[in-house]
């Protein structure tokens, strides 16, 4: 195995996934969830950049091949158990994040299983637009736990019918509580809008595998 700069890129970004949980161990919120929003939309970015590379350098691997779906996977499903965490197991979330690992694992399984005749289950188009709204869904949820955990500070001693006159216009907001909560809200509902749409288009294309791989299970 050759160590092009795809490979490298490949294989920072698979190196990068554990320490998007590993962060919140060593930094306190809301920098942990900065941090690593920053980390995942790097990583990320690089499975755009390492692809391209490869094909316009003819650099193109199987060592790439094998590894660039398993960075992938990595990061989506260790960056969901972090936000699933700092959630609360929220149901909004936890739904959708359950039937993505679901069909992680399962396609994971069914290519194992496949062997040589695993070539069949192209990568898609589609899977790649889900692959895009999974990171993108991730890196917004992140951003959601940052808004929270500010909140969370700002309005720490303050009585409800305080916060409440506040976010009404009420009261002044002398500590710049509203943009923080808007910002909670409003990267909430992107983050759950797209993870949601991120799980319609995981299921289908776990689907189309599934269908393509029939002829393969027979016997």
């Amino acid at each position: 195995m050759k160590w092009t700069l795809p490979n490298i890129l490949t294989v920072l970004r698979l190196l990068a996934a554990p320490g998007v949980a590993v962060l919140f161990l060593y930094f306190a919120r809301p920098w942990a969830d900065w941090i690593a929003l920053a980390l995942f939309s790097v990583a990320a970015v690089t499975d755009w950049i390492d692809g391209y590379l490869a094909r316009a350098w003819s650099q193109e691997s199987k060592f790439g091949a094998m590894l660039d779906p398993i960075a992938d996977k990595a990061m989506v499903v260790i960056a969901l158990l972090v936000i699933c965490g700092f959630s609360g197991m929220d149901p909004w979330i936890l739904l959708p994040a359950t039937l993505i690992l679901f069909r992680e694992t399962f396609v994971s399984g069914l290519r194992e299983f496949l062997g040589d005749t695993a070539g069949t289950l192209k990568v898609t188009r589609l899977a790649k637009w889900k692959t895009a709204a999974q990171m993108t869904a991730i890196a917004v949820l992140f951003s959601t736990g940052a808004f929270q955990t500010y909140f969370a500070m700002q309005t720490e001693g303050m009585d409800a019918e305080t916060v409440f006159a506040i976010l009404d216009g009420t009261v002044p907001d002398e500590n710049g509580i509203l943009w923080k909560y808007h910002g909670m809200i409003y990267s909430w509902w992107i983050g759950i809008l797209l993870l949601w749409a991120a799980m319609v288009l995981t299921l289908v294309t776990g689907g189309d595998y599934f269908r393509k791989s029939l002829p393969h299970l027979k016997g």
